[in-house]
């Protein structure tokens, strides 16, 4: 190697060890839906490599049916693109007994996996083995403006049903310039609008599969459940409901141009922090609806990081997917983005903590729904499966998008419900048999 004469040895020293720092740098490619949660997650990535200068973290966020999509033809086709993947409770023993992920079996120890609730890290676990780490869990409830109610002498109960969710959304739609009765997912997708339709089928009474794995798809009570939601949706939502998921309903509800919104919990945090005063002054929370059954009425979910076995930086991931689930994150995300705003549904230590609890008076509301929903036993008759907004089966995520598909349409008007429901059967059982489940 030759030296530049006017360069100082000491100055050339130091730039050969910065050389071999950068070198030395590992970069992890992580893979996330584009949620608010997982958006504060990546405005934190200067706190996490100033703790890890060796490893840098590179960001591919999505909007959630377009990440799943890619992640799963990466993870079945071995690609590597991506190191850390947020999947869920539905992927997570699929793909694990797949092999596709990585087992996360030696965690260390001041990670305290006992501190997860129990629910929460069962669903991402198999034979007892963790493959993904919860970053935040959620179930179902309703929330709803105080004020307007309380214009129209609407008193909410303790439990409301889905017929009184309607009278009330006909007697508030219109009410102010702008305002919809209830906001809904429309969206099609199994983790879309599916969400929201299965549990409304299963507190209706059905469910998607007999004991023999039969689909049950065109049954009456599909057929009432899928009605009422297009009913509602269709006569007392906002414009383009079928294009409105997750994201585009928590700014509707934000920006007041919903009376009700059921969804899910985490967005609680969210409203609180974000949403226009009139809106925060007067948020309001209830149970998820019930109409026959409460069983299934309201879901269970964990979105959480995972490493596929095709990384070649485990290493470097697990650093990263242990930092960003652990308790020290929600102490960061606290003490920076403000205690309402922590991922919720995750660790008991979370609601244990005065700050939150002071932080976010829906705390024990959220905790309570994430315990009751039971993926076990989430249907009035029983049934094959476990899941409560999910079947946990490989087959389902096509079968609850092309099903998803066939509900917009309905939403929009481009075919009836049955018309709908029957197409949906059909495919179902075409799917159903080539995989094997019954001749």
């Amino acid at each position: 190697m030759r030296f530049a004469p006017h360069l100082p040895l000491c100055a050339l020293a130091a730039g050969i060890a910065l050389a071999g720092q950068a070198q030395a740098q590992t970069s992890i490619t992580v893979a996330t839906v584009n949620n608010n949660d997982m958006v504060v997650m990546q405005s934190l990535t200067d706190a996490f490599e100033r703790e890890h200068p060796e490893i840098t973290l590179d960001w591919v966020v999505l909007e959630e049916n377009v990440l799943r999509q890619r992640m799963t033809t990466d993870i079945a086709t071995g690609g590597g693109q991506f190191d850390v993947m947020t999947i869920g409770a539905y992927e997570a023993p699929i793909w694990a007994e797949r092999e596709w992920l990585t087992a996360l079996d030696d965690l260390p120890d001041d990670y305290d996996i006992d501190d997860l609730l129990g629910s929460v890290r069962d669903g991402l676990s198999l034979d007892g083995t963790p493959y993904a780490l919860p970053f935040y869990a959620e179930s179902s409830m309703m929330y709803y403006r105080e004020d307007l109610f309380e214009q129209a002498d609407i008193e909410m109960p303790d439990q409301p049903t889905w017929d009184q969710v309607r009278g009330w959304a006909e007697e508030l739609h219109g009410s102010e310039e702008g305002l919809a009765g209830i906001c809904l997912r429309g969206k099609p997708g199994w983790g879309e609008n599916m969400a929201l339709v299965t549990t409304l089928v299963n507190t209706y009474g059905g469910r998607w599969f007999d004991e023999q794995w039969h689909p049950e798809i065109d049954s009456q009570a599909w057929q009432n459940a899928v009605a009422f939601y297009v009913d509602l949706l269709g006569n007392f939502g906002p414009p383009g409901a079928s294009s409105n998921g997750f994201n585009e309903n928590l700014a509707l509800f934000a920006r007041g141009n919903c009376a009700m919104w059921v969804d899910a919990t985490s967005a609680a945090g969210t409203l609180y922090s974000e949403g226009e005063p009139a809106v925060v002054e007067n948020l309001g929370f209830a149970p998820a609806p019930v109409a026959e059954t409460p069983k299934g009425s309201h879901w269970l979910w964990t979105w959480a990081l995972a490493i596929p076995a095709s990384s070649e930086k485990k290493d470097a991931a697990k650093e990263f997917i242990t930092w960003a689930t652990s308790k020290e994150y929600i102490e960061l995300v606290g003490e920076t983005q403000g205690w309402a705003n922590v991922p919720p549904g995750t660790r008991e230590s979370t609601y244990a903590n005065e700050q939150y609890q002071q932080a976010a008076p829906f705390a024990e509301f959220v905790l309570s729904a994430i315990e009751e929903a039971d993926p076990t036993d989430s249907t009035l008759e029983p049934n094959p499966y476990t899941g409560v907004q999910i079947v946990n089966i490989p087959e389902f995520q096509s079968i609850g998008t092309q099903v998803g598909q066939s509900i917009a349409a309905a939403l929009t008007g481009d075919t009836s419900v049955e018309q709908a429901l029957d197409s949906a059967q059909r495919a179902t059982d075409r799917t159903m048999q080539r995989a094997g489940y019954y001749d």
